[in-house]
């Protein structure tokens, strides 16, 4: 081939390969990223006898006050008439989002709840380098002066109604005739929180003991299990929000492995085990609306009886 049938070559590969990824940034910016999803999953937890409780897992909207498609679709999930909500955290993303946010919860603030901070209900995102998301955690840069998100605000119109504040605190909470222990951590990813202040071994009277964070570190992680909790419910990763098809998530925004950046699997510490649901989370930084094989979600617990090990796996639905 000649010098200029090769260059024709590479400059119609070149041309093909801009194509296909100027058509894959469209459809991360106009279409997945406001594909919502609800993935659904049974978890063996409960004691022998035990009715099954419905936990609804809602993590990073990252709320701007007019995405009412967002807002529209989180306030359908009443619709599933959960026993109980969680939720993990980075709920705005500007600071008069709070009003949409209790407008899009709307009914499932009427129900029994617990919620936790990150990092997006204290201070407002800001444009920075989207490479800086491909650092290692310790690497990233926080801002040092103080939080300019409304999240007083927002912790009173939780607990107003009725929600617990699990902001390295716990509580207990009454479900389906079940006593439900709650211990929280404040976001871990800015290095709120403080695992000293809640620790201790999990009260043997209750029926679950149920650890609660925003961005599932290690050391909370290994605290939570060490501490003997048996299910940890945590949000952060938006799942790698830009996904390999078939390979993965590249980064999970924390020092956790990409294998559980979602959905669930077992964390193990000192010879115990826990079962851990890491949310994706439903948005994004609107200095980055992209998501790439990595739906938004929300996400649909149904505690059940344990069983024998042999077949007590977490089983997964989507729909």
């Amino acid at each position: 081939m000649s010098f200029s049938g090769l260059a024709h070559t590479g400059l119609r590969t070149a041309a093909v390969v801009g194509a296909v990824g100027a058509a894959c940034v469209g459809y991360a910016a106009a279409i997945e990223v406001r594909w919502f999803t609800l993935r659904r999953f049974t978890v063996p937890v409960l004691p022998p006898g035990a009715e099954p409780v419905k936990v609804l897992h809602v993590s990073d909207l990252h709320l701007m006050p007019k995405q009412e498609k967002k807002i529209r679709w989180v306030s359908d999930l009443a619709a599933l008439e959960p026993d109980l909500v969680v939720n993990t955290g980075d709920n705005l993303a500007h600071p008069d989002s709070v009003l949409p946010l209790l407008r899009a919860h709307g009914p499932l603030l009427d129900l029994p709840g617990v919620f936790v901070f990150g990092s997006n209900d204290y201070w407002k995102p800001h444009f920075k380098n989207p490479a800086n998301y491909l650092l290692p955690p310790q690497k990233q840069r926080h801002k040092p002066h103080g939080p300019d998100l409304p999240y007083e605000e927002l912790r009173r119109a939780f607990t107003d109604a009725g929600w617990a504040d699990l902001n390295n605190a716990k509580t207990t909470l009454k479900v389906n005739g079940l006593r439900l222990d709650f211990t929280g951590t404040d976001d871990p990813h800015i290095r709120r929180d403080r695992y000293d202040e809640v620790a201790g071994e999990v009260d043997p009277a209750a029926d679950l003991s149920i650890g609660v964070t925003h961005a599932p570190y290690q050391r909370v992680l290994n605290a939570f299990v060490g501490d003997g909790y048996p299910l940890v419910l945590a949000g952060h990763t938006h799942g790698g929000q830009l996904a390999v098809p078939v390979y993965g998530a590249l980064v999970t925004n924390c020092d956790l492995d990409t294998s559980r950046v979602k959905g669930l699997s077992t964390w193990g510490y000192e010879g115990r085990q826990a079962t851990m649901h890491v949310s994706a989370g439903l948005g994004t930084s609107p200095y980055a609306p992209v998501r790439f094989a990595c739906r938004p979600e929300a996400t649909l617990l149904t505690l059940v009886p344990r069983i024998n090990p042999i077949s007590s796996e977490p089983r997964a639905h989507v729909s």
